[in-house]
């Protein structure tokens, strides 16, 4: 059994984390083929990314039996977690997390490194580290402290609490909450939405929000301008343009 699997639909990708009899827990094989699909959503005919979980669960996070046995767990992260994530954020086009079930430890940390989280009401996000003595890691302190601010993401982390659906929303953790029953054709139609945007525009925007929040004001003005420049040379913004212009709705390509 593969350890990802990948469906394509139009312009969508879609990539199902694969080992539901341990609801999806991160091995060295799950990180590699999680590299490998990746590295095909590169591709510029897709413009829009879904990671979600098979059966039950989004990633319970990392498959302790195997993180007790790594000689060094600051390599171990170096070579496995890391990478992907890094991945995630230079993908030039939305990712999209579909929480179907659990996201615990570093399954909450790649469901928040992704550009959008839409959840099933049967999901529950937990941090999961502090209960067995460790700290954030795969990036989620700093994902965390960007979506809730330092206090709150400091507390949840710290207290190990345990969020439904509704409470992550409510949190503004995800966006939209949708019926478990109902949740793979939801799933479908959001990405389709955002597949059908202004690619390069969305992509461009990633950047921008990504890299403004080490920046001061003048460096963040600079770059706008910058990806202003190269946003209204893209065939997008004529499209977008003309149909404004011509009152119909635009018909984006994603160049």
């Amino acid at each position: 059994m593969a350890e990802v699997e990948l469906a394509r639909d139009g312009a969508v990708l879609t990539i199902t984390l694969n080992r539901p009899e341990v609801f999806n827990a991160f091995n060295a094989a799950l990180h590699a083929a999680l590299a490998d699909a990746l590295g095909e959503a590169a591709d510029p005919e897709i413009r829009a990314v879904v990671i979600t979980g098979a059966g039950r669960g989004f990633c319970a996070g990392q498959d302790l039996t195997e993180f007790r046995e790594s000689p060094d767990i600051r390599q171990a992260l170096r070579g496995t977690y890391h990478p992907n994530i890094r991945a995630i954020r230079a993908l030039e086009k939305p990712v999209i997390a579909a929480v179907n079930g659990a996201a615990a430890g570093a399954g909450l940390s790649l469901a928040v490194a992704c550009d959008l989280r839409i959840a099933s009401d049967a999901a529950m996000l937990a941090p999961g580290f502090v209960g067995i003595g460790l700290v954030p890691d795969a990036g989620g302190a700093h994902f965390l402290a960007r979506i809730l601010g330092v206090p709150r993401a400091f507390e949840w982390m710290s207290s190990g609490r345990r969020l439904t659906a509704a409470e992550a929303q409510a949190w503004g953790l995800v966006s939209e909450v949708y019926e478990a029953e109902a949740f793979g054709e939801a799933t479908a139609a959001y990405a389709a939405e955002w597949a059908a945007k202004p690619t390069r525009g969305v992509a461009m925007t990633k950047r921008l929000f990504d890299e403004a929040a080490g920046k001061g004001l003048e460096e963040t003005l600079a770059l706008e301008a910058e990806l202003q420049g190269e946003a209204t040379r893209t065939e997008d913004f004529a499209e977008g343009v003309a149909a404004f212009l011509e009152k119909r709705p635009p018909e984006f390509r994603g160049r």
